[in-house]
């Protein structure tokens, strides 16, 4: 399976406390028009830990009905319980999703052998089905490191790893040990350039939800190698993924949305609404780009 380029960790709308299916498809529709590779509903800017298992089930279904085959999906399936991580693969299967999503689980805090084994039981569970792996230490509380993603190649199943550290040493580090048999993708919006350039193959991506199309071009200048132009457009995204980033995501994000037309203001607690002060300033980013009317993409 070929995964590269800009995918999209996908926000979630609500509407009177319910999935608005109507915000979901238009996002998505937004998503495949403009070089989106890779739908990701059900991760952490998709709200998924507040929201109940049927729910998380009817996302996903959407995700991929409205797809119509048109993107890969790779569905969230994580928790800090792998029994519990065995049966959210096991949902993404049923549905007709490409793989699934899985983050380290956290607050546990798992030895590095047991973050092995983790997978290992996943693939275990669910033999041939492509798994992402996803290292996030800012969020779970454990570090994936090098050599225990190098043991992870005995997992077949799992075909890409997510490094959300935001480290180009780290990223370094993890590419010595595996090269090109695992897929690489930066899980942080600020190094997509550096990190195609160290042996990544894209990202997966918050920012992408506002700005789909640059988000892809910038992949596409950096897996062809065009210096240049991907330095070029990294250093033109920087404010926005600042901006989108200065509270907690998925707040700014789904302001963003909000702001451009196609969410509405819904957050769930423990989240809170955008400051003010903060949202002014965002608008203003979009504004900036010629993204508030969505032409500019």
């Amino acid at each position: 399976m070929t995964l590269q380029g800009s995918m999209t960790a996908l926000a979630t709308p609500f509407k009177d406390g319910k999935l608005d299916e109507a915000a979901y498809t238009a996002l998505i529709e937004y998503q495949i028009t403009n070089g989106t590779s890779v739908l990701i509903p059900m991760g952490t800017t998709g709200e998924a830990v507040t929201m109940t298992a049927p729910e998380r089930r009817r996302a996903i279904a959407l995700c991929i009905e409205v797809n119509k085959g048109r993107a890969k999906v790779f569905a969230g399936a994580g928790s800090n319980s792998t029994a519990e991580t065995i049966e959210g693969v096991a949902v993404a299967r049923e549905l007709g999703a490409d793989g699934a999503l899985v983050v380290t689980p956290y607050y546990n805090k798992p030895t590095q052998a047991g973050l092995v084994e983790h997978y290992r039981l996943i693939g275990k569970a669910h033999p041939g089905f492509p798994v992402m792996a996803y290292n996030v230490p800012g969020r779970t509380g454990v570090d994936m490191l090098p050599d225990t993603v190098k043991r992870l190649l005995e997992v077949k199943e799992v075909v890409a790893l997510k490094e959300a550290t935001g480290n180009i040493l780290r990223t370094l580090d993890v590419y010595e040990q595996v090269g090109d048999r695992m897929t690489l993708l930066s899980g942080d919006d600020f190094v997509v350039a550096p990190f195609i350039f160290s042996g990544g193959k894209g990202v997966v991506s918050v920012s992408s939800n506002v700005a789909p199309r640059k988000m892809a071009d910038l992949c596409a200048a950096a897996l062809s190698g065009d210096i240049a132009g991907a330095r070029k457009h990294q250093l033109e995204l920087q404010p926005l993924h600042r901006m989108l980033f200065i509270e907690s995501n998925p707040i700014p994000v789904k302001m963003a949305l909000h702001q451009m037309g196609l969410f509405g203001t819904e957050i769930r607690a423990p989240l809170t609404q955008m400051t003010e002060a903060n949202a002014a300033k965002l608008k203003e980013e979009l504004g900036k780009l010629g993204l508030l009317s969505r032409k500019s993409s």
